[in-house]
């Protein structure tokens, strides 16, 4: 029974570590990756010419859609960015941001700066389940009385994490890290955590559960918009981009306006680990989501959207280059990784030696545990293609490169 507890709170697993480091890929850095311990690409499209943010850290872009600066308290990223949809029954959220008084004040701030009351929101479409994506949601819904919106396999994860007692969390990390060959003193902090009973501060642990499902490939029930939402699973498995598939404001050519959360951003890579949960038997099965996120980055190219819309950083044009480059990076990442497979590692080794923007011995603590997700979902990725396995017998377990 407690092994299976212990596998519960997985999406939780390295997520909430939120730090200061994203690896290295060719060109310019760009911003951190909040929560996520993040690549940070050069990107390849172009900012997009919306309004100017005003005071109340507004923006305008066109057509009833606008964009709030929402803080992430001691976040690097600084904000994640909240889109209102103008519809014929009232206002709708894009996301709400983190679970913060000053994130709560800002939110109603530049909402009253358009004129609207919280109490006139309609609905709230999240686009995946995380706490600065979700975390004002419940508060919201509270306020207000509206609908709040969420894919299914995500909405999982919220009623999964809720269920689970908190300090699960504190054991699954251990028992992960433990078993991804990570030394004793690493994994001695945690459990000591555990003990002290420092879990009830983790954010997200009673998320608001949704009331409504977002069906992919249907238009949303949203009076006035052609709002469709479009799965994009790998930074989470219910990810959802949503496609307002009307003409752009500013006639720039392509589909329409794509609000693509977290999976297609201008200057940053989002964090792709692993999320699998047991089934009711108890039995995991093993997930791909590096794969997910690569097969969902090309269903974006193909839309071809006029702009982007992202949740962090700020508004762009040409997503097919930017998911040209994205694809091109993990490639790139992947032929390195199977060359450093040439002998045995575990992930927690293979992450030290994987290239990040600074050297290892000065990556923070919980940084290093989003290294290794990083490291261990693209060795997920390279065992499904057929160009690693695991050593037989090897404990803890160890990869190696599979010749051609």
């Amino acid at each position: 029974m407690r092994d299976r507890q212990v596998r519960r709170m997985v999406d939780l697993g390295y997520y909430y570590q939120w730090n200061e480091f994203s690896p290295r890929t060719q060109g310019t850095q760009g911003d951190r990756m909040s929560n996520a311990g993040s690549d940070a690409g050069a990107g390849t499209g172009t900012e997009a010419g919306a309004g100017a943010v005003t005071t109340s850290g507004v923006t305008d872009h066109g057509g009833g859609v606008w964009s709030l600066r929402v803080p992430i308290p001691d976040n690097p990223l600084g904000h994640t960015l909240v889109h209102v949809l103008d519809t014929d029954r009232g206002p709708v959220l894009i996301d709400t941001g983190w679970d913060d008084p000053a994130s709560w004040s800002t939110l109603t701030g530049g909402l009253a700066a358009l004129g609207i009351r919280v109490t006139d929101l309609h609905g709230v479409l999240i686009t995946h389940h995380h706490p600065d994506h979700h975390g004002l949601s419940g508060r919201v819904r509270e306020a207000s009385g509206c609908w709040i919106a969420m894919h299914a396999a995500d909405t999982e994860v919220v009623l999964r994490t809720r269920s689970a007692e908190p300090g699960v969390w504190f054991d699954y990390m251990a028992e992960k890290l433990s078993l991804a060959g990570a030394p004793e003193e690493h994994v001695t902090p945690l459990r000591a955590a555990r003990r002290a009973g420092r879990v009830r501060t983790l954010p997200g642990l009673h998320a608001a559960v949704p009331d409504r499902e977002i069906v992919p490939g249907e238009l949303l029930p949203l009076a006035g918009r052609r709002l469709r939402a479009v799965w994009t699973p790998g930074h989470t498995p219910g990810h959802v981009c949503l496609h307002l598939d009307e003409r752009h404001p500013a006639d720039l050519p392509g589909n329409g306006r794509l609000f693509s959360g977290d999976h297609l951003l201008p200057g940053i890579t989002p964090h792709i680990g692993l999320y699998e949960a047991p089934d009711e038997n108890g039995v995991t099965r093993a997930t791909d989501p590096l794969g997910d996120y690569l097969d969902s980055l090309e269903r974006i190219a193909r839309l071809g959207p006029a702009e982007v819309l992202p949740a962090h950083q700020h508004p762009f044009t040409g997503a097919a280059a930017r998911v040209r480059d994205l694809l091109a990076h993990h490639a790139e990442r992947l032929a390195g990784l199977l060359e450093l497979l040439a002998e045995p590692l575990t992930p927690w080794a293979l992450a030290e030696r994987m290239e990040w923007n600074r050297p290892w011995e000065q990556i923070p603590y919980g940084s290093r545990n989003i290294a290794v997700s990083e490291a261990e979902a693209h060795l997920r990725r390279l065992v499904k293609l057929g160009r690693a396995e695991a050593v037989p017998g090897s404990d803890p377990i160890t990869y190696r490169a599979v010749p051609a």
